[in-house]
């Protein structure tokens, strides 16, 4: 069994952010550190957060996952958020990771998480290598999940989103901040590992998304294609999937 403790640090807006550290039981030595990044407008303690931290701590890693600025169990407002400030949230974790003892890291980014992940790895040089888990090509892909209200947020004002059955209040910032990311051009200039992990049946972030980031990327690099899994990958033995995939880079390059 796993240990598990809450881990909290201050994040880019100044708040404090909730985040709980997975530490392997203790043994065999541990073979280093990894930090998870969310989706968009999700939390830590979704399941595919939570199960990547339990497996990647019982295979042998000490993990971090933790709500950005505004979500979850975090501080702050998430009407102010931006991808700009999820990437300063990431390096905050990171720093906090080396303050802690624990790192360089591994970084593992799900949907516009993980797109924010490719950002932060120019800033990250404790990040030794990375895996983007159903992220877009284009950060500005996930206006498609507010499209009713992307007309009032382009002519500057504040706007009501839903997204699964629950409501965020967006400022005209968030768009404007996606223009400002180019992330092919960043996935172009990484330096380290990286492996790019779909499902062929997504129908949030489709498949063609993880074609592009392979083939603009340098070598070291994997593709991983999973026959499905969707977005979510909620069915257990489509995570399992997923985490041995995980395992499996981790180990070879971290």
């Amino acid at each position: 069994m796993t240990l598990v403790e809450p881990f909290d640090f201050v994040g880019s807006q100044g708040t404090t952010l909730s985040g709980r550290l997975h530490r392997p039981e203790p043994g065999p030595p541990v073979k280093g550190a990894v930090l998870l990044a969310h989706c968009f407008t999700c939390s830590k303690d979704l399941n595919t957060m939570t199960r990547l931290a339990k497996g990647l701590a019982d295979g042998g890693y000490v993990t971090l996952r933790f709500d950005f600025t505004g979500l979850g169990e975090s501080g702050g407002d998430f009407a102010e958020t931006t991808v700009s400030a999820n990437v300063a949230d990431l390096t905050r974790a990171a720093a906090s990771l080396i303050q802690a003892g624990f790192g360089p890291c591994g970084l593992l980014g799900h949907s516009l998480g993980g797109a924010a992940s490719i950002l932060a790895a120019h800033r990250l040089k404790t990040v030794r290598s990375l895996i983007t888990l159903s992220a877009p090509a284009d950060a500005g892909h996930v206006r498609h999940l507010f499209a009713d209200q992307l007309s009032r947020l382009e002519a500057g004002q504040p706007a009501t989103i839903t997204i699964a059955q629950r409501s965020f209040q967006l400022d005209a910032g968030f768009v404007e901040d996606l223009r400002s990311h180019d992330v092919i051009s960043q996935v172009g200039q990484l330096d380290r590992p990286y492996c790019v992990i779909h499902a062929a049946d997504d129908n949030v972030v489709g498949y063609d998304n993880a074609e592009q980031l392979y083939r603009a990327a340098a070598p070291p690099k994997e593709l991983v294609t999973l026959e499905r899994g969707g977005h979510l990958f909620g069915a257990p033995a489509d995570a399992e999937r997923v985490l041995s995939a995980v395992l499996a880079w981790f180990d070879q390059t971290l």
